[in-house]
């Protein structure tokens, strides 16, 4: 969530699956499926836990890598169990430091991370976490969310959403006129050491009152589809993920308003043009809304046993340990993360068997 809008570490320890937090939670709607989780880690609320991405080790495991947002750091875990692995960085503006880091994003061994407060894009190669430089500062004033693109071998390009507001303190949005600037594009070319070399391409964002991005943060793309959801958390018009095209036109099409806010969002992909998305409602349980990829159309809404609160989400779809099929990796109210068997959805849902065989 975009706190700033809407009004800053434990050591560490193996996970117990299925663990119950005390988190106090209401009751699922009676239409939800209720999906167990396969492990939720320990955790810190102080923290503050936010966005997350999946890297895959040489060895066949795999790190959730999180951004802690109140501690200006970033938290590795083990994928399989959700055991504390280590932290990597502290607060500063230099080298391998950060300032409110929010959005993650993988490619390959490169790390791409969003600095809110210090304004930049920051990127890291792993598994080393060594900085590789820094872009987006001279553009970027309230970065939240990016989502990474493979345009052509050795180049890609970064969608970050840019939630600046003319009054924080009372959400009052910016001039119409400046909504345009809500998304920027980052073309990034990588040199032959894989050094990441970025220049800006611009920026959208849709100044209609139907297609506007008010308060922005998650985003995912879908190239077979033209596709970018971007979620909307103003729920003073109703937060849901709006659909644009990868040229940053708006589609003239939203999701069904969310009942809560609209955050984390993930695409599912059984095959080069089938799936699903799942998106996060952050309600207490969080309510986890699945669409069809093609069509948008509904397909079914789980909750967990425990997860409750969540702001971002990692879906990865290739085998790892205890996870045959994938993963669905989410936060945990601000202070943990959590995992769900990417079987257990299909089979609760009755999506398609083929997508987890």
């Amino acid at each position: 969530m975009i706190g700033a809008v809407c009004a800053g570490l434990l050591a560490a320890c193996a996970s117990v699956p299925r663990p119950d937090t005390g988190t106090p939670a209401a009751t699922a709607n009676l239409d939800d499926a209720v999906v167990a989780e396969t492990w939720v880690s320990d955790g810190d609320p102080a923290d503050e836990i936010d966005s997350l991405a999946v890297w895959p080790t040489e060895d066949g495991q795999a790190w959730l890598i999180a951004t802690a947002k109140a501690t200006h750091r970033l938290i590795v875990f083990d994928a399989a169990s959700g055991r504390r692995l280590r932290t990597v960085g502290e607060r500063g503006d230099g080298p391998g430091r950060f300032n409110r880091p929010n959005g993650i994003a993988v490619f390959g061994d490169l790390l791409f991370v969003v600095e809110r407060d210090n304004h930049r894009v920051q990127a890291l190669h792993l598994p080393d976490f060594a900085p590789l430089g820094t872009f987006g500062a001279d553009v970027l004033r309230s970065p939240y969310g990016l989502w990474v693109d493979e345009t052509s071998p050795q180049q890609l390009q970064l969608f970050v959403t840019d939630s600046f507001m003319a009054d924080y303190r009372t959400g009052t949005l910016p001039p119409v006129e400046e909504m345009s600037q809500r998304v920027k594009r980052f073309r990034v070319d990588l040199d032959e050491q894989g050094r990441p070399h970025a220049q800006y391409q611009g920026a959208f964002g849709d100044t209609s009152a139907a297609g506007m991005l008010r308060i922005v943060e998650s985003i995912a793309g879908d190239p077979a589809h033209d596709r970018l959801l971007i979620a909307d958390e103003d729920r003073r018009v109703g937060s849901t993920l709006r659909d644009y095209a990868l040229d940053g036109k708006y589609r003239d099409r939203d999701l069904p308003a969310f009942d809560a806010e609209a955050e984390g969002v993930s695409l599912w992909a059984c095959d080069a043009d089938t799936g699903y998305w799942i998106a996060t409602d952050q309600e207490r349980p969080t309510r986890f809304r699945v669409f069809d990829r093609e069509t948008l159309q509904p397909r079914g809404v789980f909750s967990g046993r425990t997860v409750a609160n969540t702001d971002g989400q990692a879906l990865y779809a290739a085998a790892l340990p205890n996870f045959p099929a994938g993963a669905l990796f989410v936060q945990h109210d601000d202070r943990a993360v959590a995992a769900f068997d990417l079987r257990d959805i299909a089979q609760a849902l009755r999506l398609d068997p083929g997508c987890v065989e």
